[in-house]
């Protein structure tokens, strides 16, 4: 929250990338209160969502000019409107994500990529729900379009995407395989619905473990955003034409592949995606957000939030994350 500093400026707290690198660059400074421009809003930040394209931002592989403030979603309350700006107005909660600037006690974001909250979602819910659940969604609704009876491996399933993932795969009628790093996490994606759950650190050749609870046929899609450690597997788990989704590299980035491989492996498909495309339009935000969203709402999407940090302590959030420790989502709490 801002407050009153020297001669009545607002000052704030903003959780800062002082130069590219690890955990060790990141300072929680003392600054101004920004104030909302043309088509802009000042939003109180209530909670803000913890996730890997910070940790690639941080580092410089997805580089921003330093020093910049870290976060790329989260939740709050209009606290102010900018010029030329219709249908938000102070007191109005809001949600967002793919905004760099978040995490911070006062946050000024563009007002067209600002979604509204339903009543009963908490801040920290919305933002626990936005850039993982429509992460999530884009990934089963679009990318692959899951139809019943499709089998569907989810990677790092008790994750934060992994755990939404699962349960819309679910929903749609389809049947996941998960994969988790502990006998614990994999209860957690059974939990979550999915219908076989593999310790990948105990499963001496995964790809044939996923292939024998398909029956030798193989898995329409793959979601794997742990890259490194999971593409080759994943590679070999998929029927003929099947898709291979590779939405993230937390375990690290894939080495270059020969397009060969691909109709080696039966003329399967590899796709990039990134929520950024999925996202293009105001129109499709609100759509896939709302979806989200209203799904937390009604309770058909569960949400685990893995735990909470105040700024000062996010160095001690991203370990956590990094180190593929944590279950859920995480968020700081300005």
């Amino acid at each position: 929250m801002a407050a009153a500093g020297h001669n009545g400026v607002m000052t704030e707290r903003a959780l800062v990338v002082t130069t590219h690198g690890d955990r060790g660059v990141l300072a929680v400074e003392a600054r101004t209160a920004p104030e909302p421009g043309p088509g802009e809003v000042a939003v109180t930040v209530e909670a803000v969502g913890v996730n890997f394209i910070d940790v690639y931002q941080r580092e410089g592989a997805y580089p921003i000019p330093t020093p910049f403030v870290l976060g790329s979603e989260g939740a709050g309350v209009v606290a102010a409107v900018g010029p030329q700006i219709e249908g938000l107005a102070v007191g109005d909660r809001v949600a967002w994500a793919m905004v760099v600037g978040s995490a911070a006690s006062t946050a000024v974001l563009p007002a067209d990529k600002l979604v509204p909250v339903p009543d009963g979602v908490s801040s920290e819910d919305a933002a626990a729900a936005m850039l993982q659940g429509m992460t999530a969604h884009y990934l089963a609704v679009d990318t692959y379009a899951v139809r019943a009876g499709d089998f569907a491996v989810v990677h790092a399933a008790a994750g934060g995407v992994g755990q939404l993932l699962t349960q819309l795969v679910v929903s749609r009628g389809g049947r996941v395989i998960a994969t988790a790093g502990t006998d614990e996490k994999c209860e957690i994606a059974r939990g979550r619905g999915a219908e076989v759950a593999l310790n990948y650190r105990e499963v001496e050749d995964l790809a044939a473990a996923v292939r024998e609870a398909t029956g030798g046929r193989g898995v329409d899609v793959v979601y794997d955003g742990v890259g490194a450690s999971t593409f080759e597997a994943s590679l070999a788990s998929l029927r003929p034409r099947g898709v291979l989704a590779l939405y993230g590299a937390a375990s690290g980035p894939v080495p270059p592949l020969d397009p060969q491989r691909l109709n080696a492996a039966g003329s399967v498909y590899l796709t990039r995606p990134s929520l950024a495309h999925y996202i293009l339009t105001r129109e499709e935000l609100l759509w896939r957000a709302g979806e989200v969203l209203a799904a937390v709402a009604d309770g058909s999407l569960e949400l685990a939030i893995g735990g909470r940090y105040p700024l000062d302590e996010a160095a001690a959030a991203y370990e956590a994350l990094e180190s593929r420790a944590s279950t859920g989502k995480l968020l700081l709490i300005p």
